[in-house]
């Protein structure tokens, strides 16, 4: 009996057809392969079926709607609705309903007034008309407005059954360059200096000239079904290429010659016709199933070397299981000599970790703040291994727009309850007694931290009129939802963490501090903290390039399958390199380990704020002090979430691994 293949949701597919050979023994990602059989498809949308107008049934239509998104920049992190630009609009403005990822993104998704027939090749179809007269201001500012989109390379996101519609364009090198989206037009500088997409035309040669794409040529790709379905299809892909076209007579309308050009300084009245052409072709190759393979095309950062990645991969598992190996070799030499050890005289020779062993569960100082963060950074773990669980099944794919937003901040409100738990259990643990203010402290630092920078970068966005501004109603129910679910839930779990038992102590305290000698440069905090980030660190950083591009560059992140083994290979690596450094640090008779086991693994987000530092400045061209302070305040709440969870994996692989040692040692 033949095996089939399944897929499971369009996250997968690039790993399907990249990795099979590499990773099929870990049967994690990809589906068993066989012999071509039927496939389906999880969890992903409903098909549409289409047909011709003649043929339209109620089981498939004819007419297929082209909605349109925001548009956003490379150059700027402000995105505009489409209907901030004096572009057409459809009439109706029909808008799908959107979920609270979508909101928070900015996406304003919205319908069109470009409308197609299933099948019906049509050429030059004006849209629409829009003036410019110099005498008219509001005309002036429209127009003006238009001009400094397209100075500042803003791109249009159009949709078409749930598809992004992509531009490729081959480069210089005779490679192939895909986005999901087009320029609004380009522009050539003073200084002659062609922007953007002003390379693709050579009639795009006038210095202090903007040149807008007025027209564009979609072609659209479907997989008819067999006969006995009534013939029905479906698409697969979108495809345009924008052009540019001055029309001087709009009753007879022509897809041929000179470009639109704007000139930077209008003097005269001016008219802008919008046009498309489209037609249809028929795959037989490509299934719906399998439509989103093509929009990896428009990843152009990832012509990268998978093998690379793999070494990486490995390189990290060696020396993870070399760290294991000295760990455990060591430390059972050392528990063998200390539990052979039978007379007085012996034991007062004690040297290394077991010298320590009286002071080595003293609480720390501040050990209120880190309950707290030991709270939060089990909330967002647990919440980020969730998330990147379903992600990886698919259930979070690309077509879903904003679920993975959404599924991040409904999973981090539900998950208070934990938090509230941890934090007060290790707060007894430390021998605190102020429950009132452990509870606040856990529910209201860490998220008023990000809610006060998420206003203060909602302050930015409404002063600049974008649509990622989010309304006062939407910030009302989020603080509604903060102060309605998630509060009471880490209360609940706060009062029940502190009715258990805390955390036992396998030694016993002493009474009086142990002096910690004079440690030398390499036992010392801040190098062992600095140096414990650098290897969690290596592990992600190529994955890091690829998230920002996604956030920043407005690319579409797919890999997650390989995400999930990354985030496993951090849990690892911070737990495996924290437990190394602390050992060194008990040997070294240092038994201040609480807050170092914490920053040891949390400070790789330090190296990540490194990172998006040198991104800024090597990898985006970002302009303007409002999109500067927009990338920046982004980016700390991205480090304040990786610094909480990283810092509690580090931390309770420390606690387990002193606890561990010192219960199966005689002390007395």
């Amino acid at each position: 009996m033949s095996t089939c293949g399944f897929r499971v949701g369009t996250n997968l597919w690039r790993l399907r057809s990249a990795l099979p050979r590499l990773l099929l023994g870990l049967g994690l990602l990809v589906g068993l392969q066989g012999p071509p059989c039927a496939a389906f498809y999880l969890p992903g949308l409903a098909p549409v079926n289409f047909c011709e107008a003649d043929r339209e049934t109620a089981a498939c239509k004819s007419s297929i709607a082209l909605f349109v998104n925001r548009l956003d920049s490379v150059e700027s992190v402000l995105p505009y609705e489409y209907n901030t630009f004096d572009f057409c609009q459809d009439s109706e403005k029909k808008s799908p309903s959107e979920n609270l990822g979508q909101v928070l993104f900015g996406e304003q998704i919205t319908s069109s007034p470009y409308q197609f027939s299933f099948n019906k090749t049509e050429t030059c179809v004006k849209v629409c008309v829009k003036s410019y007269d110099i005498a008219n201001e509001d005309q002036m500012k429209k127009l003006a407005f238009l001009k400094k989109g397209i100075e500042l390379s803003y791109q249009h996101h159009w949709i078409i059954d749930n598809m992004p519609v992509i531009w490729c364009r081959d480069m210089e090198d005779g490679q192939k360059y895909c986005t999901p989206g087009f320029p609004i037009g380009c522009f050539i500088t003073e200084g002659g200096l062609s922007k953007d997409a002003c390379v693709i035309n050579s009639e795009f040669n006038k210095n202090n000239s903007f040149y807008l794409f007025n027209h564009v040529d979609i072609t659209l790709t479907y997989h008819r079904e067999s006969e006995r379905n009534g013939g029905i299809a479906r698409l697969v892909t979108a495809r345009l290429d924008p052009k540019s076209y001055n029309r001087s007579d709009e009753n007879h309308i022509t897809c041929d010659g000179p470009p639109m050009e704007i000139p930077g300084e209008y003097t005269d009245k001016l008219n802008i016709t919008y046009t498309y052409s489209v037609k249809f072709e028929e795959n037989k190759r490509v299934k719906w199933a399998s439509r989103w393979d093509y929009i990896l095309e428009s990843m152009p950062h990832t012509n990268i070397q998978w093998f690379s990645i793999m070494n990486s991969f490995f390189i990290v598992l060696f020396l993870s299981g070399m760290v294991a190996t000295v760990i455990l070799r060591t430390l059972y030499r050392d528990i063998i000599r200390y539990n052979q050890m039978t007379s007085s005289e012996e034991a007062q020779d004690e040297f290394g970790w077991k010298l320590v062993h009286g002071d080595v569960f003293r609480p720390p100082r501040y050990g209120m703040l880190l309950s707290v963060f030991l709270g939060q950074g089990i909330q967002v773990l647990i919440m980020t291994f969730i998330t990147l669980f379903l992600a990886c099944l698919g259930f979070l794919s690309a077509s879903k727009r904003g679920a993975l937003m959404t599924c991040a901040i409904v999973l981090w409100v539900l998950l208070g309850t934990p938090a509230g738990y941890v934090s007060a259990k290790m707060y007894k643990t430390f021998k605190g007694v102020n429950w009132n203010t452990n509870f606040l402290l856990t529910a209201l630092l860490c998220p008023g931290i990000v809610v006060i920078d998420l206003f203060t970068m909602n302050i930015i966005l409404w002063v600049e009129g974008s649509s990622a501004a989010i309304s006062f109603g939407t910030l009302i129910s989020i603080l509604a939802v903060w102060f309605g679910i998630s509060v009471p839930l880490t209360f609940f779990g706060a009062y029940f963490g502190s009715k258990k038992k805390q955390f036992g102590s396998p030694v016993h305290i002493n009474q009086i501090p142990r002096h910690v000698p004079l440690q030398t440069f390499s036992t010392k905090a801040l190098f062992g903290i600095i140096l414990g980030g650098i290897l969690p660190f290596g592990c992600i950083f190529i994955q890091l390039f690829f998230i920002l591009n996604s956030i920043w560059s407005h690319q579409i992140y797919f890999m997650f399958g390989f995400l999930f083994l990354v985030f496993i290979i951090l849990l690892i690596t911070c737990s495996e390199a924290t437990v190394l450094l602390c050992y060194f640090h008990l040997c070294a008779e240092d038994y201040h380990w609480w807050w170092r086991a914490f920053f040891t693994s949390s400070f790789t987000a330090v190296y990540f704020f490194m990172y998006a530092i040198y991104y800024f400045f090597t990898k985006l061209q970002i302009t303007g002090m409002a999109s500067t302070v927009l990338y920046f305040g982004y980016t700390m709440i991205m480090v304040l979430i990786f610094f909480l969870f990283t810092g509690t994996i580090g931390f309770f692989s420390c606690f387990w691994f002193v606890t561990k040692i010192y219960s199966v040692v005689k002390v007395d």
